[in-house]
């Protein structure tokens, strides 16, 4: 469903939105596939598959950095929109994740992965091309307003994840097929700290490509803009060596021969119980996220006056601390499960809007207690990222597996929409104590949004009265004798 991505837009590798931090932004993928099912990998072709994999995934982040995240935030301030704008932009990304369904019923029509996910991806990116002419117009002449381009910006980016939403919930199913269940937390955990170094080398040089370009910032955007598009049509491009999977075959379950794949919605999941609680965890939990979750770079960007390219290295450095601690995470959710990290991180992830309260824009606060706050945010989320997916993944069936993660990213997207534009609107409210009133109405949300996943059962992981145990006996035994 889900690093700290305030205010990005998701990737498409991460169909529940419930990640704070980009991304980007980013929820893993993968699944157990029962031995009988007709879908056999040799082990070149996983191999390679995975290559390519992370590749399409260094360049897709690229793009979505571009069209997210500070760099966005930074270009429509610099165009005059306020907290209702930045919220909208936020939302929308998760409002679209309603018709994820409906790219699941698509997508049972279809005989190949590959063609399906291009077709969607590469028109929904292709229309960003519209944002550099009116970039170049707003700042040369009198033909457009700042206003009208906000407008645009905003109308780019609905039609876009209008589209994008169709392959949300296939390209994760088509993942989940390409890595082989017992690499689930060692493959994402390597490939996501692969894309933290990216972010972390990456977006502060784009942010500071606009903050020195010569013509100005909205021009500098526009140029950087057009590297993303290219960026994310290459990735595009390697899905060429993923290795194709006909949707069709993973509806055969307790057969050894390919049976015709049954179209259609299906509401099995009404009468499985775990995976509502799961649902009911995502629901809250990505309210509780929204409400504060876009306004962190809002919040340095105007109320504290920060600088975007410093804003940009501060993600950059929270980038490095998702990339140190992902391989951590990946193996250590191999070993114990997802749900008792999620447990115990999730309530260091609950009180950190509260440690925002303190920030300012002095000297400590800038070149000491920011920079913590994105790196204890980046390390927590980190767990949180990879653990929602692999427990999302562990927990959803393989028949109608698409069907699954749809739903849940249309509740989480639903719910983390509502959670945005309630902040949007608090956010103005007079006496509603501003953005940091946000940040102490997320807190607390967040903790109470953790009730529901004590409730979640995980096959193979430890409980909580164990884990203590289990963890002092690992770092036991690494102790020589």
């Amino acid at each position: 469903m889900f690093q700290e991505v305030e205010d990005e837009s998701l990737l498409k590798k991460i169909p529940l939105p419930i990640q704070e931090i980009p991304e980007d932004k980013e929820l893993t993928e993968t699944v157990i596939l029962p031995t009988n099912l007709p879908i056999k990998l040799s082990k070149p072709q996983i191999r390679t598959s995975l290559r390519a994999l992370t590749l399409e995934s260094l360049f897709a982040a690229v793009f979505y950095s571009i069209i997210g995240s500070a760099l966005l935030s930074n270009f429509l301030l610099e165009l005059g929109a306020g907290p209702v704008e930045i919220g909208l932009l936020a939302s929308i990304p998760q409002l679209v994740n309603l018709l994820q369904p409906l790219g699941a019923y698509l997508v049972e029509r279809s005989t190949s992965f590959n063609w399906y996910c291009m077709s969607i991806f590469i028109p929904a990116r292709l229309l960003w091309i519209i944002l550099v002419p009116a970039i170049w117009l707003v700042s040369s002449s009198n033909h457009i307003t700042k206003h009208q381009v906000v407008l645009l910006t905003l109308g780019i980016m609905l039609v876009a994840n209008i589209i994008e939403a169709f392959a949300r919930a296939p390209w994760m199913t088509w993942t989940a097929v390409l890595v082989p269940g017992r690499l689930r937390g060692r493959y994402f955990g390597f490939r996501n700290s692969v894309l933290s170094l990216m972010n972390l080398i990456g977006v502060p040089l784009l942010g500071l490509a606009v903050s020195i370009w010569p013509s100005g910032t909205l021009q500098g955007y526009g140029a950087i803009l057009v590297l993303g598009i290219v960026l994310g049509l290459l990735s595009q491009g390697c899905q060429f060596w993923m290795t194709d999977v006909n949707p069709q075959l993973l509806k055969v379950v307790g057969s050894d021969i390919p049976q015709p794949y049954r179209s259609g919605i299906h509401l099995r999941f009404l009468n499985d119980a775990n995976f509502l609680k799961l649902l009911l965890y995502l629901a809250i939990w990505c309210f509780a996220v929204n409400v504060s979750a876009p306004f962190f770079n809002l919040y340095m960007l105007d109320d504290l006056d920060i600088d975007v390219s410093l804003v940009t290295i501060y993600n950059g450095l929270g980038a490095g601390a998702n990339m140190l601690l992902l391989v951590f995470w990946g193996k250590l959710s191999d070993r114990i499960g997802n749900r008792p990290i999620m447990l115990l991180v999730g309530i260091l992830v609950a009180v950190t809007p509260l440690l925002w309260l303190v920030a300012g824009n002095d000297s400590i606060s800038l070149w000491i207690w920011l920079p913590f706050l994105h790196v204890l945010g980046s390390g927590t989320w980190a767990a949180i990222d990879l653990c929602t997916n692999n427990l999302m993944m562990g927990v959803a069936p393989v028949t109608n597996q698409s069907t699954y993660f749809a739903i849940a990213g249309a509740v989480a997207g639903v719910t983390g929409a509502m959670g945005i534009i309630s902040g949007s609107f608090l956010a103005t409210l007079p006496g509603a104590g501003g953005l940091l009133g946000l940040f102490v109405l997320s807190a607390v949300l967040r903790t109470a949004a953790l009730l529901p996943l004590v409730f979640v059962q995980e096959q193979g992981s430890v409980s909580l009265g164990q884990l203590w145990r289990v963890l002092f006996s690992v770092k036991q035994q690494r102790v020589p004798i």
